[in-house]
């Protein structure tokens, strides 16, 4: 495997979703097995969804055993340095919002280059991005942050326009990638500590 911009991107989203799963299902004090599980499903869950739905068959992970790797790997890091981790102080949240904002910036890619419209790219990174945690919450019988907390989608949608903007007026789709990316990680750090919401529907 040539390490890319795109794949090493992939790698990294695809561990920060992993470590993010196997932390959420130690919580829940789970096996081995099951935090293997929630690893498993909670990394590639979202890949999967976006390969279905473009029709990149087989999808990633089952051609790319880079990615089953950088799983693993993960899932190995939690288990041994567990007690280290949760030390950290919201490193749940960390990893979750990394990994949303690679893998959303990963999908919306990958449907430019199925030649989708920049909207449907934007539905499939939000798709994508969202589709992990969202597995990961079921499993463990939560309901999913992202039908909690507008701004988990809502971050995704906003990195992707900022994104396609961004493309009109750079050369380097690299660089607008990060830099959407990066605003996604704003978005989510801002919602958490600075209260920054959607308007609430539910008014008392």
């Amino acid at each position: 495997m040539v390490f890319t911009f795109h794949n090493t991107v992939e790698l990294a989203g695809i561990m920060a979703f992993a470590m993010s799963g196997a932390l959420s299902a130690m919580q829940k004090k789970l096996d081995v097995f099951g935090v293997l599980v929630l690893t498993f499903a909670t990394a590639v869950g979202g890949g999967t969804i976006r390969d279905l739905i473009i029709g990149s068959l087989p999808v990633a992970w089952l051609k790319e055993m880079e990615l089953i790797t950088a799983m693993f790997i993960a899932y190995l890091i939690v288990l041994f340095f567990s007690k280290h981790l949760k030390t950290l102080t919201h490193t749940l949240f960390w990893l979750d919002t990394i990994g949303l904002a690679f893998f959303c910036m990963i999908a919306i890619d990958k449907g430019i280059i199925f030649q989708l419209n920049p909207a449907i790219c934007i539905a499939l990174g939000t798709i994508t991005g969202s589709f992990g945690g969202i597995i990961r919450d079921v499993l463990l019988n939560e309901i999913p942050y992202v039908f909690r907390k507008d701004v988990y989608a809502s971050a995704c949608i906003a990195g992707g326009i900022i994104y396609f903007l961004l493309r009109q007026v750079m050369d380097d789709y690299n660089l607008a990638s990060i830099l959407a990316g990066s605003l996604i990680i704003v978005i989510r750090v801002g919602a958490k500590y600075l209260n920054w919401q959607m308007p609430n529907i539910y008014k008392k």
